[in-house]
């Protein structure tokens, strides 16, 4: 999967048309979503991207009063990374990676790092060079990039929303997982789990949506899958959220490691920073 085009946000519309105003020649931004900075000429009242993409005033106003949504510009046709159906699905820009919300419920941690480092610190917890992993809801891809740029020999990587994966596909921080030893499936991990071979996975990421969209994902039943195919000294992590009390003396993720050690975990830690736990077979 390659992407040719470019992304623009409100922040970047915004310095654009400023340098417009004050009638620059070129101004340097990143059309890549903050992978990269190139220089771009500013004609007129245009942005001049390539000789097939350029945006004017009228298309950046558009950029500029939309916040929090993301732009895609291609073979001169601008979209907006967003859509509409059972739920409301977009890509936000931050100032690294973007991430994604559903129906204003941001999928990864996002507060004080960035959702790309932060899905990576999560793989990092149980990947080693040459495990074969398990990414059972993959969204954006981000951790299994991680998984891929650790070393992993080969990435299995599972998504429900037909939607989240069109998304991907025209996110430039997705595209390591469009390539060698990963395999990305269109499932639902719940059902999926249940084919695949007991004990052909070293290391397990599971980053199921909040509990009462998935409460499937965080029970007994599902975690004792988790566990058969997980080799001997296996290693999961488990993105559970919200750490913080139900009642006095347990927290979600207290309440996770009971479940996870009742199906077999011999050794549960939980990982505050992280809002999940490790656990191994």
């Amino acid at each position: 999967m390659n992407t040719t085009g470019y992304w623009i946000h409100a922040a970047i519309a915004n310095q654009v048309l400023a340098a417009l105003a004050r009638g620059e020649d070129s101004i340097a931004i990143s059309a890549d979503l903050n992978l990269s900075c190139s220089t771009f000429a500013l004609c007129g009242e245009e942005l001049i991207l390539d000789a097939d993409n350029r945006l004017g005033v009228d298309d950046l106003q558009q950029i500029a009063d939309k916040a929090n949504r993301i732009f895609y510009l291609e073979h001169g046709h601008l979209e907006v990374l967003e859509v509409r159906g059972e739920g409301y699905y977009k890509l936000v820009p931050t100032d690294q990676a973007p991430l994604l919300e559903i129906s204003g419920v941001k999928m990864h941690i996002s507060k004080g790092i960035n959702p790309f480092e932060s899905a990576g610190n999560m793989a990092a917890q149980v990947v080693r060079k040459g495990a074969r992993v398990l990414d059972t809801c993959s969204g954006l891809g981000y951790a299994a990039s991680t998984a891929l740029n650790l070393g992993a020999r080969e990435v299995i990587s599972v998504e429900k929303s037909a939607t989240v994966m069109a998304l991907r596909k025209k996110n430039p921080w997705s595209q390591r997982i469009y390539g060698a030893n990963i395999q990305l499936v269109h499932a639902d991990i719940d059902d999926y789990i249940r084919e695949l071979a007991s004990e052909s996975f070293d290391s397990v990421i599971h980053d199921p949506p909040r509990f009462s969209l998935a409460g499937e994902l965080y029970g007994e039943q599902f975690y004792r899958e988790i566990y058969r195919v997980l080799k001997r000294r296996g290693a999961l992590f488990h993105y559970t959220g919200n750490p913080q009390l139900l009642k006095r003396g347990s927290s979600f993720m207290d309440n996770a490691a009971r479940r996870l050690k009742a199906a077999g975990f011999s050794k549960v830690l939980k990982v505050t920073e992280l809002m999940g736990v490790t656990a191994y077979k």
